[in-house]
């Protein structure tokens, strides 16, 4: 039987409803849609924790954070940790990678000088890299638009910031209205794809793991023409949000320290992008214009796949590591536990040779990024490693739901590294999220309990009100449950006696 190819594509920042094939009211995404149809989406996928680095370390190893233990851009993932590379390896694949997997390397296994340590934008082992393409590291693609006669300023990561100045327009828009200086061709999202299609022709008539991992609709909100100006303003929807800043945080403290934060320092500053209506609406637009540019970037990629008579025999995985909140809740990034920061899109399509596959079909159940190895794995015939904590989803793909399937999400948030003022250690949070309630645990800080049917937006904190004790201790308990049963288990499935180890199998019942 003939092998089949896998091409893993993530995104970064990308929120889940924001896709037509799900009736988003104004972003188009008629390739992603067209890859729907023929495969499944999963409406309820949210990720594992923020912010990229070790979100996408339990995408790259199936495990929640309380196992990696990569709790931060820049901390290093334990190299005794199996990762997709590195299982696809196995199976005879040399996985390979055009853009960036935010992996920073186990320091034990490196001289303390060794460059790699020097930042958090690693690779993950096991993948070749063919084209680096991140912020940190731009120089792959500024020596391509060298090459392409294009000029590159002296510091080439002002390609990821400058825009055109004095733009028409700009000014009664908002600052993220003006382009970026370089053509849509000449792009950072040209540049991932042009190595991917590359890379595909080469690999025609073996089989091959091709991972893209695009930066964009990322900040910063810098959109080629005629991206950045594809969509009006006035369409996009209202922002989720009380009426000010002062009532949003009231809500928890580490609420009302995240929104101090961001809009006075970092990335997200008022500085750099402001806060009134007119900015935020323009920078949805220009947000939902970079998303399009993906969109149009993936169907050349699905197209050559047809023209070389590939698509038929390729596994094609689409998600992203997180989302943001732009300006829900009056926050641009990434927020600690609210729904628009983890909610985000899958869409698995496979070869169905055999017309098996429920295609162009949507899956409700609550999908977690854990997920993805798994999934990946069984498709190819792998064996899944006792450390991953996430499930096969498999079965969903011919209209089935695996066995004792989890009935919620659960994510966690470890932010000893932004000094909201609680001890380091006990810096974190813990959510339990089903369709009616959502529960967030803190190891310091009060905790908060939304009645999602009646307050979707998440807007009112009910942990204090007593008539919602017992829905609090349900779900505490839940939580607690979730936590006990997926401590790392690695070797605890191993036991030694007189002949030698034996591993007792995972079970779901």
């Amino acid at each position: 039987m003939e092998k089949k190819n896998l091409l893993f594509i993530t995104t970064d920042q990308w929120r889940a409803e924001s896709l037509s094939s799900l009736d988003h009211p104004v972003v188009k995404t008629p390739n992603l849609d067209a890859l729907a149809a023929d495969g499944v989406t999963f409406k309820n996928h949210f990720a594992q924790c923020i912010p990229c680095g070790p979100s996408r370390a339990s995408i790259y190893t199936g495990m929640y954070m309380q196992n990696h233990r990569s709790v931060e851009n820049g901390t290093p993932l334990d190299a005794r940790h199996t990762n997709i590379a590195l299982e696809f390896r196995k199976l005879g694949y040399a996985p390979a990678l055009v853009g960036y997997t935010d992996t920073t390397q186990d320091p034990r296994l490196f001289s303390p000088n060794d460059p790699d340590l020097k930042t958090y934008e690693g690779i993950l082992p096991g993948f070749k890299c063919l084209a680096m393409s991140s912020e940190e590291f731009p120089e792959d693609w500024a020596l391509w638009l060298e090459e392409k006669g294009y000029p590159v300023p002296d510091n080439p990561r002002d390609l990821y910031y400058k825009a055109v100045k004095g733009y028409p327009g700009a000014e009664d828009r908002g600052i993220t209205y003006a382009p970026a200086p370089y053509p849509k061709e000449m792009s950072e999202t040209a540049f991932v794809t042009y190595n991917a299609e590359k890379f595909i022709k080469k690999s025609a008539g073996k089989p091959w793991f091709l991972h893209m991992s695009y930066l964009k609709p990322h900040r910063p909100y810098l959109a080629p023409e005629p991206y950045n100006k594809m969509y009006s303003p006035d369409n996009v929807p209202a922002f989720k949000r009380a009426p000010t800043i002062e009532e949003e945080a009231k809500q928890h403290p580490l609420l009302e320290y995240k929104l101090k934060q961001t809009l006075s320092k970092g990335f997200y500053s008022k500085e750099i992008y402001p806060r009134d209506d007119k900015s935020l609406k323009q920078l949805r637009a220009t947000y939902y214009g970079l998303m399009t540019e993906v969109d149009d970037n993936i169907g050349r990629i699905v197209e050559l796949l047809k023209r070389i008579g590939q698509y038929e025999n390729t596994v094609i995985i689409f998600t992203s590591d997180h989302g943001a909140q732009l300006g829900d809740h009056h926050i641009i990034g990434q927020a600690p536990y609210f729904d628009q920061t983890f909610r985000v899109p899958l869409i698995i399509s496979i070869p169905d040779k055999a017309g098996e596959i429920q295609k162009d079909s949507k899956v409700d159940a609550f999908t977690e990024s854990i997920d993805i190895l798994p999934t990946a794995l069984s498709l190819f015939g792998g064996d899944i490693p006792v450390q991953c904590d996430g499930r096969s989803l498999l079965p969903f793909l011919y209209g089935n739901e695996p066995e004792n399937f989890r009935t919620e999400a659960h994510w966690e948030v470890d932010f000893r590294y932004d000094e909201p003022g609680t001890e380091f250690e006990r810096s974190s949070l813990n959510v339990i999220r089903d369709n009616d309630y959502k529960y967030v645990h803190f190891a310091e800080m009060p905790d908060l309990l939304f009645d999602l049917k009646n307050d979707p937006d998440e807007l009112h904190n009910l942990a204090e009100d007593l008539s919602y004790t017992k829905v609090m201790l349900k779900y505490a308990k839940k939580l607690l449950s979730w936590r006990m049963e997926n401590d790392e288990r690695t070797l605890a499935y191993m036991l030694a006696g007189s002949e030698g180890i034996t591993v007792k199998p995972k079970t779901y019942k």
